[in-house]
């Protein structure tokens, strides 16, 4: 392994790859350190938004690939009702999403991470050696070898596990909500319909949970069914996501032909840091991104996206603090980080407060499904696609929604 780079990426999931990519284009030697091999199964809904879709167009991802597939929006199910919302129209991302395995996409991401020169490292362990405030060392430990890396910047994406980031003294702020999900992958004769289907009345022993099922078909002649709910109720930790997984198996559309039999390898499930909630964001020399940072959707469960922004926000202040050799400046990324997100994600987290009583999920379904209009615009929100022109109505929503769950200013 070559012991020199100016910026070390530790993760090469969409977080790491996103900034690794645009270091690279800005002129910085980067090491990308993956610890596993190509290509690696997730834990993941495998959905991919127009926000994420945007992005890889940004890096010049190739969508003629067979492994992906094309959707054109979202079928939303409940209480006998179903609605076909079509991905709306928007001045910057496209009107089109899709589903493709992480196991895919990663793999053909880290190829285009390479081509712009960075050195990527799979099967690569990555350890902080901490001094003066900050990362001094990284040991990359491979095939029983170890060896040291000096950077001058650390990115942390390693995922919402973050081994690398609590070394780091990085910690979910308890107070936020999380995710408890689980997701499989099972055959299914309409692998090709070209819509994410999303049901909205998740239930265990009868009573509505905070959260939905998805199916997300994959083109290949499967489908990726899964199940996430919100921590926000008082009763979440007797919730077996992998009984409500069944549970979804057996209560879909028929016509999906979903069964325990037709299931491919076995369920994969676990906790979720939401609403960036895991900090500090910015150290003396390193920046959290991705799932690493709870950079995730508390709406709907989105990650994939916010992992390739967040990454590329921080390639763009890692370079500006590289350049003027002025770590401090890392904290632009910090700031970046709360000016663009942090209205929506303060309404997202008063919205699951909200769903998280008793009756209320049932309530908002049955009344949004009856009115395509208001649907629309709840999908613009829950998916973060409202029109720059519309930002004024998330203050208003906040506003609401903090009435309605009696909530006072956050710290």
């Amino acid at each position: 392994m070559p012991s020199t780079a100016e910026v070390v990426v530790v993760g090469g999931g969409p977080g790491g790859a996103a900034a690794a990519y645009w270091l690279a284009r800005r002129g910085h030697l980067v090491m990308l350190i993956e610890k596993r091999e190509f290509p690696r199964a997730k834990t993941c809904g495998d959905g991919l938004t127009p926000r994420a879709i945007h992005e890889l167009l940004e890096m010049g991802f190739d969508f003629s690939s067979s492994e992906f597939h094309r959707c054109r929006g979202l079928r939303a199910v409940a209480g006998g009702l179903t609605l076909e919302l079509e991905w709306p129209e928007h001045p910057v991302y496209p009107s089109w999403g899709g589903v493709m395995r992480r196991s895919d996409l990663d793999g053909q991401v880290a190829r285009l991470v390479e081509e712009q020169g960075v050195v990527v490292h799979q099967g690569t362990v990555a350890r902080p050696l901490l001094g003066d405030g900050g990362v001094v060392a990284v040991a990359l430990e491979h095939n029983g070898e170890t060896e040291m890396v000096s950077p001058r910047a650390v990115v942390v994406a390693d995922g919402s596990l973050s081994r690398f980031g609590r070394a780091l003294g990085a910690r979910r702020d308890e107070r936020r909500p999380f995710g408890l999900g689980a997701r499989g992958y099972f055959s299914s004769p309409r692998s090709d319909d070209d819509y994410l289907e999303s049901y909205l009345d998740l239930r265990q022993s009868g009573s509505a949970l905070p959260g939905y099922g998805w199916i997300f078909p994959l083109g290949d002649g499967t489908v990726n069914a899964g199940v996430g709910v919100i921590s926000t109720f008082h009763r979440w930790k007797e919730v077996n996501t992998s009984t409500l997984l069944d549970v979804l198996v057996a209560t879909a559309d028929p016509s999906w032909g979903l069964s325990a039999a037709g299931a491919i390898g076995r369920p994969a499930g676990g906790k979720l840091p939401m609403s960036f909630s895991v900090g500090p964001l910015v150290g003396a020399n390193w920046v959290l991104v991705g799932d690493a940072a709870g950079a995730v959707n508390p709406f709907n469960g989105e990650g994939i996206a916010y992992a390739y922004e967040t990454g590329r926000a921080a390639a763009r202040h890692v370079s500006t603090a590289l350049g003027a050799d002025d770590l401090t400046r890392l904290q632009g990324y910090r700031q970046e980080i709360e000016d663009r997100y942090g209205l929506y994600h303060r309404v997202g987290r008063a919205f699951v407060r909200l769903i998280g009583r008793p009756g209320v999920m049932p309530l908002l379904t049955r009344t949004g499904l009856r009115s395509r209009p208001l649907m629309e615009w709840v999908m613009k929100v829950m998916a973060n696609l409202l029109d720059p022109a519309d930002q004024g109505a998330g203050f208003a929503a906040y506003r609401a929604l903090e009435r309605l769950v009696q909530i006072g200013p956050e710290p």
